[in-house]
């Protein structure tokens, strides 16, 4: 059977590190659990049975729910087909630009957000999601002529996981996706990273802050009390260092393309902390 692969290009994307997380993850546990989902490189490569998905990104969980409905994501992909036959980078700013206006954009279906966040992100510069202050999207077209958005066997078998597994999909803070969590249970946290420089954070209008990342070290100690199996990815910096010296720091080399600071891309250390 095909592995299934993420169906959005995401940034901090964990395919390429996927080997290093299987080897640090438990062998065995109950219910699984990733409230930084992006694009679910690591849930799609477990597959788990049970397991509790969240992303305080709106518009990406909305593309979750309707992937996992039958009827929605097959009205999606004509959308989708209809959107490659348009694409150009005029079409591409008037799609980018249906956020501009908010009450109309709000009277989009959820299918049509859902295409829209798809197409975006596949004929956008670099696969970058990023909005402004005001949480519009804002990544310029990336010049190219034509666009693949999806493949379709890959969709088929996200949807057919997604519906075919006890699989709760959460929109919120990631201090609440595991509120439910057990001894036992796994906890996967792959936060937007911490950095000694100011790089891309941009994943929501809301950013994620260093007060952030204190907060789920917190989170991640209650856990580790409870008897979860956690593990947690990382820029390898001070502040993450001090705040999990207390617990098993792997350090690993991995390749970062997405960035909007050209000095986050390219080989860089990263960490694995794990609570086992």
């Amino acid at each position: 059977m095909s592995k299934i692969r993420p169906f959005v290009k995401w940034a901090g994307g964990k395919r390429q590190i996927i080997d290093k997380l299987i080897k640090y993850a438990p062998k065995k546990f109950n219910k699984y659990y990733e409230p930084f989902v992006g694009g679910g490189a690591f849930l799609f490569e477990l597959e788990p049975k049970y397991a509790v998905i969240n992303d305080y990104n709106i518009e990406l969980i909305n593309v979750y729910n309707c992937i996992k409905d039958k009827n929605k994501y097959k009205k999606v992909l004509k959308i989708l087909d209809d959107y490659e036959i348009k694409n150009s980078k005029e079409f591409y700013y008037e799609i980018r630009n249906m956020d501009r206006d908010k009450s109309l954009y709000n009277k989009l279906s959820d299918i049509e957000k859902c295409a829209r966040t798809i197409y975006l992100n596949k004929a956008c510069f670099n696969g970058l999601y990023r909005v402004n202050s005001k949480n519009e999207f804002n990544v310029p077209f990336n010049q190219k002529e034509k666009v693949n958005t999806y493949d379709k066997d890959n969709v088929e078998l996200i949807s057919l996981y997604l519906r075919n597994n006890d699989i709760t999909i959460l929109n919120g803070d990631f201090e609440d996706a595991v509120k439910s969590a057990k001894a036992n249970d796994f906890i996967y946290f792959d936060p937007p990273y911490d950095s000694d420089t100011d790089t891309f954070t941009s994943y929501t209008n809301n950013g994620f802050n260093r007060d952030d990342q204190i907060r789920l070290s917190e989170v991640f100690k209650k856990l580790d009390k409870k008897g979860c199996y956690v593990m947690l990815s990382n820029h390898n910096t001070k502040l993450i260092n001090e705040l999990y010296r207390d617990y098993n720091i792997h350090v690993i080399m991995a390749k970062r393309n997405i960035n909007s600071n050209g000095k986050g891309r390219g080989t860089i250390e990263e960490v694995i902390i794990t609570n086992y």
